[in-house]
């Protein structure tokens, strides 16, 4: 299938908050926050050019691991099912959906309803998965992941490219055709190699210096120079902050903040995925739009 990402582009998403409230990058607000705050940020990024809004997988978080994890995780398909009613443009990843999780049929299902529901703007991002008690509570044994999402995985793709798998119909079909994209999640070799199987990869936090032998691994196993390939930008600030962000950022003028993420784009990235510290649903609102109309362009 050929890449989403339209030829000598560069696009921009980013992950939703209040989704998803991890200890490791959620900001103070989103504790009080819910639906209305997720929305207004959503809404900011379909108005402003974003390719895609992105939302998290997780069942149930262990007692021993919400403390960094948080245990505040929106279901994947119901919040981007929610979302598709109330965008116009921006497309609805899953950024990962554990396949392992899920029959493949099920999941099929549920993607190809969400590609309906919104006129074919998903895109399936899919990972294997690594919080060990939550696999157990599922029945599922986390040393056999890999393998799992590997048995599942074409199952799962024949169902959303054909909509029939052993003799059995599964409807209604995903507007894109043959299926919607699928990007694939992961930091490691394996999990490029699977990537390169699919549409496209999203690195889950890969530093820069790692991109260039992973970047060789993706064209290598695709076998030419097509596929979307990601990844997950420095913070950062539109502007001046004037308050102390609490992590290292990019921040400044567009031009500056553009130049800065060139880095990533001559390492072979074609989306980006960008994040935005904030003290206030307003204030993202606001980064987001300034990104959009004034960063994005320059990408």
């Amino acid at each position: 299938m050929a890449p989403i990402v339209p030829a000598d582009k560069v696009v921009f998403g980013m992950q939703l908050p209040v989704q998803a409230q991890s200890k490791y990058f959620v900001e103070p607000w989103e504790v009080e926050a819910g639906p209305a705050e997720m929305l207004a940020v959503a809404k900011a990024a379909d108005e402003s050019g974003f390719f895609y809004v992105g939302v998290c997988d997780h069942v149930a978080i262990p007692d021993d691991l919400s403390p960094k994890m948080g245990a505040v995780w929106y279901d994947t398909i119901a919040t981007l099912g929610w979302l598709a009613g109330q965008t116009k443009q921006t497309r609805l990843l899953s950024t990962v959906f554990n396949l392992a999780y899920r029959h493949p049929l099920v999941s099929a299902k549920s993607f190809a309803t969400l590609d309906q529901l919104s006129g074919g703007r998903v895109i399936v991002g899919l990972g294997v998965g690594h919080v060990e008690r939550e696999f157990a509570a599922l029945g599922l044994d986390v040393t056999q992941r890999a393998t799992l999402t590997e048995e599942a995985y074409p199952i799962f793709e024949q169902a959303l490219a054909t909509g029939v798998v052993d003799a059995m119909e599964i409807e209604p079909r995903a507007v894109q055709q043959p299926r919607p994209p699928i990007w694939f999640g992961g930091g490691v070799a394996a999990a490029v190699k699977r990537a390169a199987r699919a549409d496209g990869w999203i690195p889950q936090g890969t530093p820069q210096e790692q991109m260039p032998e992973l970047v060789a691994l993706f064209r290598a196993e695709r076998g030419d120079d097509t596929g979307d390939i990601g990844a997950i930008s420095e913070w950062i600030y539109v502007g001046e902050p004037g308050w102390d962000l609490g992590r290292p950022a990019v921040t400044g003028s567009p031009e500056q903040i553009a130049e800065a993420m060139q880095a990533w784009t001559s390492l072979g990235v074609n989306h980006l995925q960008v994040r935005f510290p904030s003290r206030s649903v307003t204030e993202l609102v606001d980064q987001v739009t300034a990104f959009g109309t004034t960063v994005g362009p320059l990408l």
